[in-house]
């Protein structure tokens, strides 16, 4: 991949910057509820306001289908934006139209305004051309740092940046390194955890990481699935066995890429699926007809440990089991654990992302010690996929209409 258009390689002094933000954050009762985003974002405005810009801030929240709804206002992100940033951030009850012209027409350099919520229009999922054109008269040039929606082909990630000058964000381009770095060009020999209820939702995922990696642990619901289609009794647990065709095409794959499978050899049952059930360890061969497989048990975790152990690259995507759910959050934990450790040590480059993922290695107390955690979902999927982003290419696409002096 071609690099991308680098905001932090250009003079933005006196200039109007647009950036298209992910402030999604949890709410309750019209309150910020969680700010690690917003948290995380306050330094790409900070950086860009120090070296003389003046910063429109552009975001989503919720999902107000096209309609304004006060809800989903954007109104009390900026209070928390300015608690980070130690620095005024004037909030605009639009996004587009007059009264949004206006305030961004006046701004001195180090101003930030943050504009309305981008859904309450229709245009800006539709990818909207005219829709975009009202947002860019904002600014002068526009930066996506928004990774977790370069997936979605909107009007605030991809056709706005076909009409100015447009550049990647400091934090899109850490997500895309750290991404770029695993697949394509990794420490070997190279890991993958993909775990998840259903087999049916990551089959490109899989289908691509078999040829792309040394060892692929599969967890969770979707390893009952693999079992299954190997013919080991499935009891009570979750699986589909409408996917064991496709469960057997991805390891013909793998055994012809010389990519090793990790399945369970053991798991840890339980007759319901409740918190603090009894739970045992069984062999994957004789999992009761009455219990349901909730966690992969020691014998499994100590393989995977040693796979982990021997890799240089780990990239996670998804639970090993039920952990969200006491007991059954053990082997995760262990595992996530055991990778943060060698990512400490200097001995393991591991990349984590996705909301089950992130939730995982917070519930373990290690996500600090992974090498890069990402909090996008759908766009890291994607990635993982092999697929194109349409809010990245769009920035390549671009790239050479991007030279501002």
């Amino acid at each position: 991949m071609r690099p991308l258009p680098d905001i932090r390689n250009v003079d933005v002094s006196g200039q109007r910057v647009i950036i298209r933000a992910d402030l999604n954050v949890p709410m309750a009762a019209g309150r910020v509820t969680d700010r690690t985003r917003i948290a995380r974002f306050a330094p790409t405005v900070k950086a860009l306001t120090d070296r003389g810009a003046s910063v429109v801030i552009l975001t989503h929240l919720g999902r107000p289908e096209g309609e304004k709804n006060p809800v989903y206002s954007t109104r009390p992100l900026a209070g928390v934006l300015t608690e980070e940033l130690g620095h005024e951030v004037r909030f605009v009850a639009d996004c587009v139209g007059s009264q949004a012209e206006w305030s961004t027409g006046h701004l001195s350099p180090g101003d930030v305004v943050l504009l309305e919520n981008l859904r309450f229009y229709p245009g800006e999922i539709a990818n909207d051309r005219n829709f975009a054109l009202r947002l860019s008269v904002h600014g002068d040039l526009y930066v996506n740092d928004a990774f977790s929606c370069a997936h979605r082909a909107h009007a605030s990630t991809h056709a706005i940046a076909a009409l100015m000058p447009a550049f990647a964000g400091p934090s899109l381009m850490a997500e895309v390194e750290a991404l770029k770095g695993a697949l394509e060009s990794p420490g070997r020999p190279v890991a993958a955890v993909v775990g998840g209820s259903k087999v049916s939702t990551k089959i490109d995922v899989l289908t691509n990481m078999v040829g792309k990696v040394d060892s692929l642990i599969i967890g969770g619901g979707m390893a009952n699935t693999f079992l299954a289609a190997l013919g080991r009794p499935m009891g009570r647990s979750l699986h589909e066995p409408e996917a064991a065709r496709i469960a057997r095409d991805i390891l013909a794959r793998a055994a012809a890429k010389g990519c090793e499978i990790i399945l369970p050899s053991d798991v840890v049952v339980a007759a319901v699926f409740a918190r603090n059930a009894q739970g045992h360890v069984v062999s994957v061969d004789a999992i009761p007809e009455e219990t349901m497989a909730l966690d992969v048990g020691p014998q499994t975790v100590a393989r995977i440990t040693a796979a982990i152990g021997r890799a240089r690259t780990l990239l996670w995507n998804g639970p090993l089991g039920a952990f969200e759910i006491e007991p059954f959050g053990a082997a995760t934990f262990a595992v996530a654990r055991f990778a943060a450790e060698r990512s400490t040590a200097g001995r393991l480059v591991s990349i984590a992302g996705g909301g089950d993922t992130v939730a995982a290695l917070n519930g373990a107390g290690v996500a600090d010690g992974f090498s890069y955690v990402s909090t996008a979902g759908g766009a890291f999927l994607e990635w993982i996929e092999g697929k194109a982003l349409p809010g990245i290419e769009i920035l390549l696409q671009n790239s050479t209409n991007t030279r501002v002096a």
